[in-house]
């Protein structure tokens, strides 16, 4: 019996399927396999993989499949240069097999093909990037048919061009998925993609994955924190533990990293939640001043006591007192202080009375405690009376695949609060984010994105909108000894590729928005190599 000739794609049911899958779903996993099985409907798509590229091991792994068993993925592994896909990778270009048994090049290390008519398969690769770096690749492979002159049909240029120009620009839509599964396994230390949960959700778009049921049975996420590293996951397991019981609780790390959310989060997930959480920054107030807001003070106690004041840790009797910047503490309050948490008890300033308080303290610092005792400016006895449970919140730098949760995150809060409708985040900016640093962490990065939203007049966030500090060789990804002229052409060639975008590869609505000629637009196009049918539906 003929294989018939397959039918034509419709193109726009095909990707706007895919779009729709983006939007509405936020595990990685989950949305490449459904990208995968809306190819195989629409395209005769025989088999199909995404493949992503592991820096850290210079691997080339098969993350998800269609048609393939779990054994031919795990077989599916590449060298950049090896294979087609490894080529692919290499070269940056699309490679297209008409046939699969002519192409020695065609390893089929999965074995998928084994008992197949190769001379019956065609195969097309094309590069998954992010910005100038390819991290991997999508392919598939389709049956040709069998009468001859649906054959020539079937081959020839323009239904090659074709089936590449649907790869290309689906490829380019899960780019940022595929982006963050990467860092995800490099992070972890893992090229295999068989955990997608709870490491790996994709909410660069505008779902919320807290709202959905916890993958883990053993631990229930935080709903004030936004994070699904290793690393964090590691945090919201000990704030698990410890939320249940009265231990007081030491959390450590840098400045802007989130330590209140974390005490936060402790006190809502603890049997004190019905009960008064009060905040104290132990480094905001001079020190004449601190105690009397955290022991409070009687009438007549000093000048200007007109009254007699209740201090914070009555006002939370029941409840509990975070004391933020605890290392900030002059060592005669440290003294009062460890009375507090050992007895229960104390005396408001200038009185005599001694009052008792049922609370439960939860502390942070970013300071070196057991440095600072050492150097004789932090009790050793109050620092082992703090130091029962401590918990360590990493810094944004060693958290990274959580950069785009928070920065989708940050967008939505500031359009809301700056009435401004930015949509997303360019592939440039969204590699500069991912680049830099972040000394003044999760802090840093709201400020950041709430400047660029004040900015943008595009409803897109450009990379020419982020800080100056963002704006190095190192984040931008730009050459150290960059010109002026090149720093120049790097801004005009993401306006193009933006207006491109936006005008779906009109060349002369492109041009008439950037304010130039079609010649002078076709002039640039030109020069910085772009295919403006990549983005063409």
């Amino acid at each position: 019996m003929k294989t018939p000739a397959p039918e034509k794609p419709d193109t726009i049911k095909l990707l706007a399927e895919v779009s729709r899958t983006l939007d509405h779903q936020e595990d990685i996993n989950k949305i490449f396999r459904q990208v995968l099985s809306i190819m195989s409907e629409h395209m005769n798509m025989k088999r199909g993989m995404i493949t992503i590229l592991n820096r850290d091991t210079d691997e080339i792994v098969i993350n998800e499949s269609f048609g393939l068993s779990e054994e031919e993925e795990a077989r599916g592994r590449y060298k950049p240069g090896e294979g087609i896909i490894g080529n692919v990778v290499k070269t940056g270009r699309h490679i297209v097999v008409p046939r699969i048994d002519e192409e020695p090049m065609f390893l089929d290390r999965t074995g998928s093909r084994n008992n197949l008519r190769t001379s019956d398969l065609c195969f097309a690769c094309v590069p998954v990037q992010s910005g100038n770096e390819v991290i991997g690749t999508l392919s598939a492979d389709r049956s040709l048919p069998d009468d001859e002159d649906c054959r020539k049909n079937t081959s020839d240029k323009d239904s090659t061009e074709e089936l590449v120009d649907v790869l290309s620009i689906i490829a380019a839509m899960i780019s940022q998925a595929v982006r963050i599964k990467q860092i995800d396994q490099e992070e972890s230390g893992s090229n295999r993609h068989a955990s997608p949960a709870p490491d790996s959700p994709f909410s660069y778009y505008r779902e919320d994955p807290y709202q959905n049921a916890d993958s883990d049975e053993n631990m229930s996420r935080p709903a004030n924190i936004i994070g699904n590293s290793k690393a964090m996951l590691a945090v919201f397991r000990m704030i698990d533990k410890i939320s249940p019981t009265n231990a007081t609780a030491l959390i450590l790390g840098e400045s802007g990293v989130g330590k209140e959310l974390v005490a936060s989060a402790i006190h809502f997930k603890s049997h004190r939640s019905d009960q008064p959480f009060i905040k104290f920054n132990c480094a905001a107030l001079p020190e004449s001043i601190v105690e009397s807001e955290l022991f409070g003070h009687e009438k007549g106690a000093f000048t200007g006591a007109t009254a007699t004041r209740q201090g914070r840790f009555e006002l939370a009797d029941g409840g509990t007192v975070f004391l933020d910047e605890i290392g900030e503490l002059s060592l005669s309050i440290q003294a009062k202080l460890l009375r507090i948490l050992q007895e229960k008890e104390f005396e408001r300033v200038g009185g005599s009375k001694t009052m008792t308080t049922d609370i439960r303290v939860i502390a942070a610092t970013n300071r070196d405690l057991e440095e600072e005792v050492g150097n004789g400016n932090f009790r050793e006895d109050l620092y082992y009376r703090l130091n029962i449970f401590p918990i360590t919140v990493p810094p944004l730098r060693e958290r990274k695949s959580d950069i785009l949760l928070l920065a989708d995150y940050f967008v939505e809060k500031y359009n809301a609060i700056n009435f401004k409708g930015v949509r997303r985040i360019s592939t440039r900016a969204i590699d500069m984010l991912m680049r830099y640093h972040w000394p003044g962490n999760v802090r840093e990065l709201e400020n950041c994105i709430e400047r660029a939203i004040i900015l943008s007049e595009d409803s897109v966030i450009h990379g020419y909108h982020l800080p100056p500090t963002l704006q190095t060789a190192e984040s931008s990804g730009t050459p150290a000894t960059g010109s002026l002229q090149q720093r120049l052409d790097a801004i005009e060639h993401e306006m193009i590729i933006e207006a491109l975008k936006r005008t779906k590869g009109n060349m002369s609505k492109a041009a008439r928005e950037l304010g130039l000629s079609e010649r002078v637009m076709g002039l640039r196009v030109k020069k910085f190599g772009i295919d403006f049918r990549k983005y063409r539906p």
